[in-house]
């Protein structure tokens, strides 16, 4: 244990990954047997443990302690798995970089000058790190899928439904879901294995009901355009497509209509959806009270304008706007129906192929700031991650190649409840080009 605790403060002064790291804490909740006995995992801190403080990354919960475990963590406590922390994320899940935080900065484990994605940012670099193997995070738009390409690891979005969200703070109901970040495509499955299933205390969980086709012999690339891409990510997307060819893949370019609409879709839905979840944090009932309030009215006015961040403000702004009256017409229920119409596209490829293989991010992991990428430059890049999300399908980000000293992922969607077809596909290109490591990584802590 002092071994690990010298490891984890080694890279924590460089990355910065967790808000809390406290690893006695939670392991009297863990079973002592299990497949996963003894495993230390990280918790997004936007996903209940009980003991733990749950700031989802805002000055307005920054002092709020949880009373309870969300039920994905409890199943991985039950086999034997001990919480060691909560990581760091772009607040309340609404952003690219996890330099949205109120409560710290996290660094790629690559180069430190650079984000680690988001929003989940701080489960992607511990994983990268090694400091965990597997951890916990969210995924509304890509939030684990981009992290993790950018941090060269694995990233799952389980389908919508599959994994219980209780436990999780509410951001856009019904695009986001508990996700994985892993060191690999079997510790993957085995946390899913272990996470997914019906829970009586959210019911929008559903039968896992995958097709039980053993093999997956068609893979649909996406088509991408010129300058889409930026060099890097488009030469390491080639190699990805070359791979699954020299595998034995049947291979067919396909191209997604409703791609360009993705991105105006899903922050019509997310934006409005947020306005209304985060109308909780009030000042009254938990978290940041503001002092000198006369009315309740003043309170809460005072208690989130000091308490939400610029990215949150604008998108409870947003979203409160889409769904005036005379305005949902016109933008949140048209935001809808473009939602059916980009699953309809899904199924169309479908039909033809076994997955389909899309970039993560146009880019890799950008500097931090807004030198490289504005916000609205960041959000315009989340198309090809926003799709699975808008459409309720599972979809694994896969480390594809390292360019010039930085990691860069490729992901891979299926049908519904199919994501032993991504594990399949993974796997073989696991063995192709396994894991790699930022400088610095060890694992004798662990001997």
């Amino acid at each position: 244990m002092k071994k690990y605790k010298e490891y984890v403060e080694n890279w924590e002064k460089k990355i910065g990954s967790f808000l809390q790291f406290d690893p006695e804490k939670a392991k009297a909740d863990s079973s002592s047997e299990g497949p996963l006995k003894g495993i230390p995992f990280g918790v997004k801190d936007n996903i209940a443990v009980k003991g733990f403080d749950m700031t989802c990354g805002s000055k307005i919960l920054e002092n709020f302690n949880c009373p309870y475990t969300a039920t994905a963590v409890e199943k991985l406590q039950n086999k034997g798995a001990v919480v060691v922390g909560k990581m760091n994320m772009d607040e309340f899940g609404m952003g690219s970089s996890t330099d949205n935080s109120a409560l710290g900065e996290t660094n790629n484990p690559w180069d430190t000058s650079r984000v680690a994605g988001g929003s989940s940012g701080g489960s992607a670099a511990a994983v990268a790190a090694g400091l965990v193997p597997f951890a916990l995070g969210s995924d509304t738009g890509g939030s684990v899928r981009q992290p993790a390409s950018f941090c060269g690891v694995y990233g799952l979005k389980p389908t919508y439904g599959t994994v219980s969200r209780y436990g999780l703070t509410a951001y856009a109901s019904s695009l986001e879901t508990i996700g994985i970040c892993a060191e690999s495509t079997a510790m993957t499955r085995d946390v899913f294995n272990i996470i997914k299933g019906i829970d009586v205390m959210d019911n929008t969980t559903v039968d896992y009901k995958p097709s039980g086709k053993d093999d997956s012999n068609t893979i649909a690339v996406l088509k991408v355009g010129e300058g889409d891409l930026s060099d890097d990510v488009l030469n390491s997307y080639k190699v990805s497509q070359q791979r699954i060819t020299d595998l034995g893949y049947t291979v067919t370019e396909v191209e997604l209509p409703t791609l360009k609409y993705v991105v105006p879709a899903y922050y019509v839905i997310a934006t409005a959806e947020a306005s209304a979840n985060l109308a909780r944090f009030n000042g009254i009932r938990y978290g940041l009270a503001e002092k000198g309030a006369e009315t309740p009215s003043d309170l809460m006015q005072m208690s989130r304008h000091s308490g939400f961040g610029d990215e949150v403000k604008l998108r409870i702004l947003l979203g409160t706007y889409v769904l005036r009256s005379g305005f949902q017409d016109q933008y949140y229920h048209r935001a809808q129906k473009i939602r059916t119409a980009i699953l309809n596209d899904f199924n169309r490829i479908f039909e033809q192929a076994d997955a389909l293989m899309l970039p993560v991010f146009p880019t890799g992991a950008f500097h931090h700031g807004s030198s490289d990428l504005t916000q609205l430059q960041q959000k315009s890049a989340d198309l090809y991650t926003c799709s699975a999300n808008l459409a309720g399908l599972p979809a694994l980000a896969v480390p594809s190649t390292i360019e010039k000293g930085l990691p860069i992922g490729v992901q891979f969607t299926a049908p519904a409840f199919e994501e032993e077809r991504l594990f399949r596909i993974s796997e073989k290109l696991e063995e192709v080009f396994p894991v790699q490591n930022p400088e610095g990584y060890s694992k004798e802590w662990n001997k």
